[in-house]
């Protein structure tokens, strides 16, 4: 994770797609006259830039926000980050955004997928902790500069800063007490956890302050930026927050069982992705006509040749990732109330 200074050079990442034919084309063509410009792309093709909250708003201490796990991960394990930097300042966007809105807009852009930061928002984690104005102050004069040069906000709700308070007290994702649903009392039983819950439910109260706060002008929500990313590399090989994984790996870790802990999450992951869905879909999208949606990340296999024997290859790769129904076994009992069957 390398930090630079956004208002001297924008990094800008573009995830582009083509259809086959139109791969075809440019790459059939006479090499010495292809190139790209807007027309080479579909009429309504986005252009944009993405970033996420730790590693471009800086101020990590400032404006009421609080810790959250990357910011103790970076801390604590200087030697899992590359360049051991951090983000206490990163590219500072915190303080520069309009410069830094300034040059999307100089480079014709349509689009900024930017995440918030929990920790700004709910310095506690949790609703009942206290909404932050400072931090709902900076997040709504970012979207409104955007607006006014004409760039579309995207905004992920969780791009991995959990709030520190929450790993504390329960464990973050790896605890279902972050997701809970039912009205009614649930017992759950992990091997690190057991509680007796009560309604509640962390992930879903802060979505809402986002879009009770933002959704009158943010028309592209994103839940989660790529459970996958997060629950492999948080809780199977330790290399990002929190930095969990089963000590026979040798890899530093702070603790976990890189067996089951990925799958719990990721169910817990996903249980929050429906929940803030719900939620948006039944008090908000009627009145603030946006869309929601999820950032999925996967190494997509496809048969070699148009055998059985590869089709089925190509199957077991994916079962490993996605669909494998083995994995289950890996999984504890789920009650109805956190999302079982």
């Amino acid at each position: 994770m390398a930090f630079f200074s956004v208002h001297h050079f924008l990094s800008v990442t573009l995830f582009l797609t083509f259809t086959l034919n139109e791969v075809a084309a440019i790459f059939n063509s006479d090499i010495t006259n292809a190139y790209l410009n807007r027309s080479a792309f579909p009429h309504g093709f986005i252009f944009g830039a993405a970033a996420s909250s730790y590693q471009v708003e800086g101020a990590a201490d400032e404006g009421g926000r609080e810790p959250s796990i990357w910011d103790t991960f970076t801390h604590k394990y200087p030697g899992k980050i590359q360049d051991g930097s951090n983000g206490d300042v990163a590219a500072d966007e915190y303080h520069h955004y309009k410069e830094d809105v300034e040059a999307m807009k100089d480079m014709n852009m349509d689009a900024y997928r930017f995440s918030i930061s929990w920790s700004r928002i709910l310095p506690k984690g949790r609703l009942n902790g206290g909404v932050n104005k400072e931090g709902v102050n900076y997040y709504n004069n970012l979207i409104n500069e955007l607006l006014a040069k004409d760039i579309q906000p995207f905004v992920t709700i969780f791009h991995w800063d959990l709030p520190q308070a929450l790993e504390d007290e329960y464990g973050g994702f790896l605890s279902p007490e972050i997701v809970i649903v039912s009205s009614h009392k649930a017992k759950i039983q992990t091997k690190r956890t057991s509680l007796t819950l009560s309604c509640r439910n962390d992930f879903q109260d802060y979505a809402e302050v986002c879009f009770k706060q933002f959704g009158d002008r943010v028309k592209h929500w994103i839940t989660i930026n790529e459970p996958w990313t997060f629950s492999y590399h948080g809780y199977a090989t330790g290399k990002y927050a929190p930095g969990r994984c089963s000590a026979w790996q040798n890899l530093s870790c702070t603790g976990g069982d890189s067996g089951t802990e990925p799958y719990m999450v990721a169910h817990h992951l996903l249980l929050a992705h429906a929940a803030a869905v719900n939620i948006y879909k039944t008090k908000y999208q009627a009145s603030q006509k946006g869309l929601i949606g999820i950032a999925l990340f996967c190494f997509w296999m496809v048969p070699l040749h148009d055998t059985e024997l590869d089709h089925h290859a190509a199957q077991r790769a994916l079962d490993f990732m996605v669909y494998g129904a083995n994995n289950k076994r890996r999984l504890p009992k789920f009650h109805a109330a956190s999302g079982g069957k």
